[in-house]
């Protein structure tokens, strides 16, 4: 297994990120012009498949992103980029862990845990980590559009996520197993790191034995590495298998409470908050009830 110790210099893990500075003479509108340009020549004027006619300039540059491999990009085009990506983070805005604790998107906590569950958008979290749940290739999503929270969080942090992503698995040598974890800096995501894991793929509804270990291997695997991590103190899940990979949501958020209850009560002292971060109707009720069964109270 490939270690963060043995990746983490190539990526610059404990490095804080600092975007670069915008030139003062090139407007916002002009950095997006000149970094959709930018992309466009570099596939030889197209795009595939081609945002519909209409479709917003940062629309079409986050599809560029999306389908674009791992590479890095000319200063100038680089801090246009960012200068997008930074004024896209501050459209989106950020929930710090104490709106998390009492805010409108409370909804669970285990008393006397550090353990909670708020719904939202998870790349508007300011902890410390949040999960991504990742493909075995690591590089997140090439699909433009495509709802899935790995195309989500690659989009909100950036191009250089998937170029750190890319290094890791030169390094490592071979695609990610399920059930193991690796971590990155967040870049343009309010939260500093994201651990990414692959959980089991289930398909037709039908849970095996080894699906449900893979899946408590993939939270432990995080909880493990974010703990080895020092500056991490707080950490948000995501529904890790539960999207395209087909988990059923019940029984995902059972074994995920679990599992993360299980582990917290043998080290109570090593994060100060963990948070399973719900999105839809059907993840609030399944995380509800598990939590309920665990002992968690509704926020009020």
């Amino acid at each position: 297994m490939t270690t963060a110790d043995a990746y983490a210099a190539a990526i610059q893990l404990h490095e804080a990120f600092v975007p670069m500075t915008p030139d003062p003479g090139v407007s916002l509108a002009q950095a997006r012009r000149e970094a959709v340009a930018w992309l466009l020549a570099e596939r030889g004027g197209g795009v595939e498949p081609a945002p519909a006619a209409g479709v917003e300039i940062d629309v079409q540059i986050r599809h560029l992103l999306t389908i674009r491999p791992p590479g890095g990009f000319p200063p100038r085009v680089q801090a246009c980029l960012d200068q997008i990506l930074q004024e896209q983070a501050r459209a989106r805005g950020s929930v710090t862990p104490g709106e998390v604790l009492a805010g409108p998107g409370a909804i669970a906590a285990v008393a006397g845990t550090p353990l909670k569950v708020w719904r939202g958008d998870i790349t508007r979290l300011a902890v410390d980590a949040i999960v991504n749940a990742a493909n075995a290739a690591l590089l997140g999503c090439f699909r433009p559009g495509h709802a899935c929270i790995d195309n989500a969080i690659h989009s909100a942090a950036g191009p250089r996520l998937r170029e750190d992503c890319a290094r890791i698995m030169e390094i490592q040598g071979h695609p990610e197993r399920s059930g193991t974890a690796k971590i990155t800096r967040g870049y343009h995501l309010p939260s500093r790191f994201v651990l990414h894991t692959v959980g089991p793929i289930v398909t037709g509804g039908r849970v095996e034995a080894g699906d449900e270990r893979t899946l408590v291997s993939a939270y432990q695997a995080c909880l493990e590495l974010a703990a080895a991590t020092p500056p991490i103190r707080s950490v948000a899940f995501c529904a890790i298998s539960t999207g395209v990979f087909g988990y059923p949501k019940d029984h995902a958020a059972d074994v995920a409470v679990r599992t993360v209850s299980r582990w917290l009560g043998e080290r109570p002292k090593a994060f100060d908050l963990v948070v399973f971060c719900v999105f839809s109707d059907a993840d609030e009720r399944a995380y509800g009830q598990a939590m309920a069964a665990g002992g968690a109270e509704p926020v009020v």
